[in-house]
């Protein structure tokens, strides 16, 4: 029974954090149109723009950015002390960290939603740094999951995978689908992004919080079910023994 379902487990990791990667596209179209130029899902967006700022690039902000590479480190690394001890896979933990994530991003909605972030400097590079947080303790969840190629924040390693590997460059197109949904949906995630601002900052992390939700739902249901099976198959070998 657990055999057959594995592959079923492994499918439902890869489509939640195909989610999270949505997620991901969502939360940087929010920081970036909405809070002075910020990525707080992707990092290397915000190296690449102090590297401009330090350089002198125009008008181009230093201390959000700043924040947020900092912030999306300490997120990070507290998911990964949290999961350092963790079994392989889904477990109790995984769920705990990314029910953290749901939670700390429908916070944060409520709080924007209520508080004018833009009224003063100080709130709105709260409001970036909690974001890259969150995002620091999901990127490293997925990256405990080890699902192949998605890390639901980095698609530069996707793309190019996606075309090095390729026919056209002699390849197998090995995991070609899951690279290329991983692109699309990262990029859909920006385009719902952008269109939530027209109502409300909030918006955009709530509809991001609501994700988190149901992919630590879904996750952790499966979980269950497979731990369930799992503890009945190995009844059912002590019995035939």
């Amino acid at each position: 029974m657990l055999k057959t379902n594995r592959p079923a487990t492994d499918r439902l990791h890869l489509w939640l954090m195909l989610a999270l990667t949505f997620s991901t596209g969502v939360i940087d179209a929010v920081g970036y149109l909405g809070l002075d130029r910020v990525f707080t899902g992707n990092m290397t967006g915000n190296v690449v723009l102090l590297g401009m700022a330090f350089a002198g690039g125009a008008e181009l902000p230093i201390l959000r950015p700043a924040l947020a590479l900092a912030f999306f480190m300490v997120g990070a690394a507290l998911a990964g002390r949290v999961l350092r001890r963790a079994p392989e896979g889904w477990s109790g933990r995984t769920s705990g960290t990314l029910l953290a994530v749901s939670v700390g991003l429908t916070a944060l909605a409520v709080y924007v939603a209520l508080v004018d972030v833009h009224a003063e400097e100080v709130l709105g590079s709260i409001t970036t740094s909690v974001l890259a947080t969150m995002m620091g303790v999901q990127a490293a969840t997925a990256k405990r999951l080890k699902v192949a190629e998605i890390t639901t924040v980095v698609v530069t390693s996707t793309i190019t995978g996606l075309a090095s590997d390729s026919r056209l460059a002699g390849g197998r197109s090995p995991f070609w689908a899951r690279r290329a949904s991983a692109i699309v949906l990262i990029m859909a995630g920006a385009v719902v992004g952008a269109l939530t601002l027209s109502v409300g900052l909030w918006l955009g992390v709530a509809v991001s919080a609501l994700l988190s939700a149901v992919v630590t739902l879904l996750g952790h249901r499966r979980h269950r079910q497979d731990h369930r099976e799992e503890i009945a198959g190995t009844a059912r070998e002590s019995a035939l023994r």
